[in-house]
């Protein structure tokens, strides 16, 4: 049998509203959710990023965005993943009872994507897509790495992400989602060895 969530980590979601000159975004997120997205950016290879780590994570996203498209997309994708990093850190609480690390690595085809992170309380990000120069169907490929960075930025997170090979700009993009959500997944279980503990020495992963 599955150890139990612990009570401190009940009612771990979030939403969240953000509305400025440039987008309008509105976000509920369950972080013991099942997988169960709903998701409209007016953009489909950003749809698919989200959904896959809603689907691969099981964290329940519904997700509506609009944004000043006639500029690019560029603070559609930066918004959304402020906005899903907020929420994220938002829904975490004081972190107490989970496992706070997690890693994976994913194949896609010719493609292995690794993501390490820690919910530290502390945004940081190191990010390698080798998408730079590429469009990843209809969104610039130097957006899923700036995806990344405001996401562990806003969330709070130690992220490490890094296309370890690869041809495809789909694949390496979906990849990276899906390392991120199970990495995620992995963090976020609660710890049956310590279910009403924070996770640190210091007491606190607030910062």
């Amino acid at each position: 049998m599955p150890p139990r969530r612990p009570a401190a980590n009940k009612g771990r979601s979030a939403n969240i509203e953000r509305k400025t000159s440039e987008t309008e975004i509105s976000l509920t997120i369950d972080l013991d959710g099942t997988g169960v997205y709903d998701v409209d950016t007016g953009n489909g290879f950003l749809d698919h990023m989200v959904s896959q780590i809603s689907r691969h994570g099981l964290i329940d996203i519904t997700l509506k965005a609009k944004g000043d498209l006639h500029t690019g997309w560029h603070h559609l994708v930066e918004d959304v993943a402020i906005t899903l990093g907020r929420a994220f850190n938002e829904a975490l609480g004081d972190s107490r009872g989970i496992r706070r690390m997690g890693h994976a690595m994913v194949p896609l085809d010719e493609t292995l994507a690794m993501v390490a992170l820690d919910c530290s309380g502390r945004g940081y990000a190191v990010i390698e897509t080798t998408l730079d120069d590429s469009m990843v169907e209809t969104l610039p490929g130097a957006l899923v790495k700036h995806f990344f960075e405001s996401f562990a930025l806003e969330g709070k997170i130690n992220l490490h992400a890094k296309i370890i090979t690869g041809v495809s700009p789909h694949h390496k993009a979906e990849a990276l989602c899906k390392a991120l959500a199970r990495s995620l997944r992995d963090a976020l279980e609660p710890d049956p060895r310590a279910p009403s503990t924070i996770p640190s020495t210091k007491g606190t992963l607030s910062g």
